[in-house]
């Protein structure tokens, strides 16, 4: 009775447990290497794979010989084109280089010349001018004279007719020096006075006729007549001569005046002229040294 009270027993607690006995065959073969396969491999005996192998390993360096020349040749034809440009900028560089130098040049050299120019106008010009005034003051000197000859021959022919008085040549007696004294034209007259008594035929002109009228009449002395007409003479061909020569000079120094403003603005419209060459000059010059700087840093990254 126990005993089989026991088998029963089992039999049911197999009964609720799982088997552990495998009942299928796996689908699937592992592939993992063992730890001595991996060195080795199946194909190493195979002549066929060898010679697939040789094929792709000769086709394999044939294509990379025929790519290596075709980058030869490519990297030829670039290093000739990239030194074929080089050259090229090089050479546009030496002409912006040689041309930017010469306008720099032109520029300094045209500023410095015309600098010369201007110092040359003004001091040459300033020193013609004050030369021409001077000229001017000894013309205006000359005209008045001139005028004051004139003024007093006119003044002296006036006394009584002496104008018509042919038998002295007084009015060739007076000069530059002595129109303007009052006892050389008295002295002139007097001459002529004197004529009157002297040459018979001068006792006909109205000058003479006129002292003779004089001599006349009481209380009147016709040396003392005639005298104080050649004072009046003088001192009209005086005021003449000083008149002319005031309006000569103010005439001159008016001309100097415009001619020295002239120069001035010659020289102010030069100076300028100046300025902008040494504008242009400087402008030019840092331009070149900004591109120079520029290339310096674009080498210096390079060599880097």
């Amino acid at each position: 009775m126990n005993v089989n009270y026991t088998f029963v027993y089992k039999a049911n607690n197999n009964k609720n447990k799982p088997s552990i006995t495998q009942r299928h065959t796996p689908r699937y073969t592992s592939r993992l290497l063992s730890e001595c396969d991996i060195q080795t491999s199946i194909y190493d005996n195979d002549a066929e794979m060898k010679s697939v192998k040789e094929t792709f390993d000769r086709q394999t360096s044939q294509r990379f010989e025929e790519y290596e020349e075709r980058m030869k040749g490519k990297r030829q034809k670039r290093k000739e084109e990239r030194d074929k440009d080089i050259q090229q900028i090089i050479l546009k560089d030496k002409i912006e280089k040689s041309l930017s130098e010469r306008v720099e040049k032109g520029c300094l050299k045209c500023g410095c010349g015309l600098g010369g120019v201007a110092a040359g106008v003004g001091i040459f010009g300033a020193i013609a001018v004050n030369e021409w005034t001077k000229a001017a003051m000894l013309v205006a000197a000359q005209k008045g004279i001139e005028v004051g000859m004139a003024k007093a021959i006119e003044k002296l022919g006036e006394i009584y007719g002496l104008i018509e008085f042919s038998y002295l040549p007084w009015a060739a007696e007076i000069n530059g020096t002595n129109f303007l004294e009052q006892n050389s034209l008295v002295a002139i007259v007097n001459g002529v006075y004197n004529k009157c008594t002297d040459v018979e035929a001068a006792k006909g002109s109205l000058f003479c006729q006129a002292m003779e009228g004089l001599n006349k009449e009481s209380g009147v002395i016709p040396v003392k007549v005639i005298s104080e007409e050649a004072a009046k003479a003088a001192r009209a061909a005086r005021d003449a001569a000083k008149t002319t020569e005031a309006a000569q000079i103010e005439l001159a120094n008016a001309t100097s005046t415009h001619l020295y403003s002239a120069i001035g603005y010659s020289v102010f419209a030069i100076l300028i002229i100046v300025l902008v060459m040494v504008i242009i000059y400087l402008i030019l010059r840092y331009r070149r040294k900004k591109k120079m700087n520029k290339k310096l840093q674009y080498t210096k990254l390079l060599n880097q």
